[in-house]
């Protein structure tokens, strides 16, 4: 599995916990970290800095992030969404936004995390709300230089 993709995976897991104990984000992490250590290898796992860039990065620009999937999908209350849909949409938003990562690669990313994590539905809402998010970043084309007369 590609390092950026399981530190995804793990920023979710994070963000998740954070989200439904509404736990500080440092101890969440801690938390996290602690699930990897195991009775054979009793050592503190190394540092995943991705992991730790995205989810602090998420959890701190939560009200805007939220505020743009409020915007995108139509008739769902933020409050209302399932807790790990919820925390796709904000991490694939602020590592596109943010952290300027390919909105494809993105959105593939949060699609896989969908697929791994939630349901068949959630794909496609997921999928939906991403593009509309894709589509206010793409560059919009430059108008055609007129023709000067006399020319």
């Amino acid at each position: 599995m590609p390092a950026r993709h399981r530190s995804r995976q793990r920023a979710l897991q994070v963000l998740f916990q954070w989200d439904l104990r509404q736990l500080p984000l440092e101890e969440c992490i801690t938390n996290f970290y602690e699930t990897l250590i195991t009775e054979e290898d009793q050592r503190f796992p190394e540092p995943d800095a991705f992991m730790e860039r995205l989810a602090a990065g998420t959890a701190a620009q939560a009200p805007e992030l939220d505020r743009r999937i409020a915007e995108k999908s139509a008739n769902w209350r933020i409050e209302r969404m399932a807790v790990v849909d919820r925390n796709i949409l904000r991490l694939a938003i602020y590592e596109m936004t943010v952290v300027r990562t390919p909105p494809p690669v993105v959105i593939d990313e949060a699609l896989e995390l969908a697929r791994q994590f939630s349901g068949d539905e959630s794909v496609s809402f997921i999928n939906g709300v991403l593009d509309a998010v894709r589509r206010d970043f793409a560059p919009t084309p430059e108008p055609a230089p007129e023709d000067t007369p006399g020319d």
